[in-house]
This record gives C-alpha cells, sequence and structure tokens, in this order.
C-alpha cells in the first residue's frame, strides 16, 4: 500500500490516504483516510484545556542554568555545586525556592535514555563521573589558583578583553566542558533517544490508549501525547512562548541557544524551522493516531539536532585556529572556543543518526576525538597545532555530510 501526503496550506490540515489496486476503470480505490489537524502553532487542546506539558523540562534546564552560574562563584565547594547536580527534594541548593522544593534532579536525567543506557549502566555511571570530575576539577584546580595567571602547566585566569577565563593547567574551562556535554549527555540524550524512542512512545497500552483518548489520571493528555512533549521542552522549555518558539531562540544556554547559532548561519539557516515544524507534525499526528508520520517527524528531529554539536564544535575549533594563528595569539579567547568544542565533540556520542539505534560517532571515537585535541604536547592546549584542529574538524565534517568551511565562517 502507498502512503500519499498532501498538506494544504490555507487549512494548515494533512490528509493521508492509503489506496490499493483495483480491476476497475479508476486503477485505484481509497480503502482509508487519515486527516491531520496540523497547526500553525504547538498547541493542543482536549476539551477546551490544553495538552501540552513539559514542566520537568523547563525545571531541569533552570537547575543547570544555575549550576553553570554556581562554576564562577570561587567560595563554592565541591559539594554544593555536587548538590545542586544532585539535587534532592527539599534541599536548598538553589536560589530559586521552587526549584528547592523540585524532586527533578540533573544527574539523574544525564546518561539515562532507554535507547543508549537502559542495559548500559557501566557507561551511564563514567559519564556522571566525568560531569563530577569537572566539578572537582574546578573547585580543585581553578579555584585554588582564581587570582594566579594561568600559563603552559599553571591553571589561573587569562584576561580575554573585559572577560576574565578561568582554566585548568591544560587551557581547558571547565563550566565550558560541563555546559556542553550537559547539552549532549542531558538534553540530546532525553530528547532523541529517550522521549522521541518507540520503546518510550509505545511503551505498554500506549498506543491504545491514544486511539482511544484515555488520558494520563489527573491530566488532559495521554501518555504519547505526554512523552513527545517532553522532548520539546528540552529545546523549548524556557521559550517565552513555547507555541511560537522560533521568535525567541536563545532562551536558554543549551539547545536552544545553538538551534538559534546555526539559524543564523547562511549554510544551515532554516533548521530552526524545521525542528519546529517537525516536532509539531509528528505531535499532531499523535493527535490523529497516525504513527508512521509520528516517527517519520522524529527521525527529521534526530538528524537536524544532531548536527548542531557538530556544527559548532567545528565552528569553535576553527575560530580558535584563526586566533592562535595571530600574531600574539589571544589564549583566553582560544582557549574559551576549543573548550566549548571540547564539551560539543564529548557530545557526539549522544546523537542519533535517522534510521539506527546508533550515534554519528560512538563513545570510543568521540574520545579518540578529544585525545587527539589534547595530545600535541604535555600542555594540552597550550600545545595544540593548526594541523590537528583541522584534522578533527574534517571527520566531524565528513561524518555528517556537511564541509568544514560551511561551519566555520
Amino acid at each position: 500500500m502507498k502512503r500519499v501526503l498532501f498538506t494544504l496550506a490555507i487549512s494548515s490540515v494533512v490528509f493521508l490516504t492509503s489506496c490499493s489496486s483495483d480491476d476497475d476503470a479508476t486503477g485505484t480505490e481509497m480503502d482509508e483516510a487519515i486527516v491531520i489537524d496540523n497547526p500553525a502553532s504547538y498547541s493542543f487542546e482536549r476539551n477546551g484545556e490544553t495538552t501540552v506539558s513539559f514542566g520537568g523540562q523547563t525545571t531541569r534546564i533552570l537547575m543547570a542554568q544555575e549550576l553553570l552560574g554556581a562554576f564562577t562563584t570561587n567560595t563554592n565547594t565541591a559539594e554544593t555545586l555536587k548538590s545542586i547536580y544532585a539535587h534532592e527534594e527539599g534541599a536548598a541548593d538553589f536560589e530559586d525556592a521552587d526549584l528547592n522544593a523540585s524532586d527533578k534532579s540533573l544527574r539523574s536525567k544525564t546518561a539515562a535514555s532507554v535507547d543508549y543506557f537502559s542495559t548500559n549502566a557501566t557507561d551511564q555511571a563514567l559519564i556522571r563521573a566525568d560531569f563530577e570530575s569537572w566539578i572537582d576539577g574546578q573547585v580543585n584546580d581553578v579555584f585554588t589558583n582564581w587570582n594566579v595567571t594561568a600559563e603552559a602547566g599553571v591553571a589561573g585566569q587569562l584576561a580575554d578583553g573585559e572577560k576574565t577565563r578561568y582554566i585548568n593547567a591544560q587551557g581547558l574551562e571547565y563550566n565550558q566542558l560541563f555546559a556542553k556535554g550537559l547539552i549532549g549527555a542531558l538534553m540530546t540524550d532525553q530528547a532523541l533517544n529517550n522521549y522521541l524512542s518507540t520503546a518510550v512512545l509505545d511503551e505498554g497500552s500506549s498506543r491504545e490508549d491514544n486511539d482511544a483518548g484515555t488520558v494520563l489520571e489527573g491530566s488532559s493528555y495521554t501518555n504519547m501525547e505526554h512523552k513527545w512533549d517532553e522532548a520539546y521542552g528540552y529545546i523549548y522549555g524556557l521559550n517565552a512562548d513555547a507555541s511560537n518558539p522560533n521568535a525567541d531562540l536563545g532562551a536558554d544556554s543549551f539547545l536552544n541557544e545553538y538551534i538559534g547559532k546555526l539559524e543564523e548561519d547562511p549554510d544551515f539557516a532554516g533548521i530552526a524551522d524545521e525542528i519546529f515544524q517537525a516536532f509539531k507534525l509528528g505531535r499532531a499526528a499523535i493527535v490523529a493516531g497516525d504513527y508512521d508520520i509520528r516517527d517519520a517527524q522524529a527521525e527529521i528531529i534526530r538528524e537536524k539536532i544532531s548536527l548542531v554539536p557538530a556544527v559548532r564544535g567545528v565552528f569553535y575549533m576553527q575560530r580558535a585556529k584563526a586566533t592562535l594563528a595571530d600574531a600574539v595569539p589571544n589564549y583566553a579567547s582560544a582557549f574559551h572556543a576549543l573548550s566549548e568544542a571540547y564539551g560539543f565533540i564529548y557530545s557526539l556520542r549522544f546523537t542519533r543518526k535517522p534510521g539506527t539505534d546508533a550515534p554519528y560517532f560512538s563513545k570510543e571515537e568521540s574520545n579518540e576525538l578529544l585525545e587527539e585535541l589534547m595530545e600535541d604536547g604535555v600542555n594540552g592546549l597550550w600545545d595544540v597545532e593548526a594541523e590537528t584542529i583541522d584534522e578533527i574538524c574534517e571527520d566531524i565534517a565528513e561524518r555528517f555530510g556537511f564541509t568544514v568551511a560551511q561551519a566555520g565562517e
């Protein structure tokens, strides 16, 4: 059977018809017709009440924002930062009382997707240990040298115009590793490999309940609707108008901001709307009970969001290469960019290649890229060579199907 998709721009309704061969004069006959009401904005209702809900995702993004701020207060202890990361309900970890009252935490959702980590507790533990080691490094290496001028082999501070960068002995900014790593290990992994997973969307009686319009107890939405919305929330959870988020990209420091960065690049312009439209049509398909269209939109989202760490990783490495080539290199600026790139390269293992159950770069491959970045000499980024940067960039660009020039401008 063939499935033909018609989109009527005026009514914003999608008609899906399945046809089969017939021996009559027409050659075909209509077996079924599925109508998808694809709204102009991400707005869905049942009995006059919104069915869109992603409060948990908004909470975690806000927690992550506060944690990044805490990385710049040199009186904080490792215990304080780790408590924010692994928040327990009622603990006074945040300035926001609502966050303190929450039972959500960042650590519990780090490397926690069904598709990648439900049977991989070893890697999950190692990834969480990475984030905790970056906290330890910030406190034990950087905070202790807060007022020391950094140099090769010595942690401390470097002036970057009106800003000050705080780096470890190898030139890495731990807050950038943490922030960009979290884009992969939390936001990307949860959205692409958990909430958009068929194992999650179709768990138990989810399809039957969705077809029957059976909502979760005390809620206005079905389980499947909610899971899709939770993926949406990891991208748009802080937008002032989450139903029309493209007018407000940059609402957080994570996926939302960097989708906006790709949108600003002429070589990737249009990606923000492609992601939004796929989320919206996929959600509308769930309402209509068309799971083929739902899954097709999930594949689009996986492909487009996976581009974010790849493109931005290459962008920051090329920016750093240009800065290091100056007659008087601004090491603070270059190391800041390379630290962002490091976090994005770390995040490549959480991407999802459409049509597969695997990332674009495996754990081993992303680790090899990071080792290559740090191993031109004994002092890490202080010794990195332009040739090494270009080799890493070419490896990433080739795998994702763009050019270094497209990402690096």
